[in-house]
């Protein structure tokens, strides 16, 4: 996906926080991601749901970013993660 920029929205913000993903892991998977699903009616954006792996202390584990974008601007909003 090619981001002019990448935010977070506050719920995005929340959920991070909450779930202790690190916002550079979220930011790798938007960069470097498979989309697995697309929301083309969203709104204010269309969004989509990626996927990537992370190292979390020795261990792979998958995840999911829901970002969308602002296809005029190209800047990517986080939505959450899990």
């Amino acid at each position: 996906m090619a981001c002019n920029s990448i935010q977070f929205s506050i719920h995005g913000l929340i959920k991070l926080t909450g779930r202790k993903i690190e916002a550079e892991d979220a930011i790798d998977v938007i960069q470097n991601g498979v989309i697995i699903f697309e929301y083309p009616k969203d709104r204010p954006y269309p969004s989509r749901l990626m996927i990537g792996w992370i190292d979390i202390k020795g261990y792979r584990k998958a995840l999911h970013v829901e970002v969308a974008e602002d296809i005029n601007t190209k800047k990517c909003i986080v939505v959450t993660s899990y």
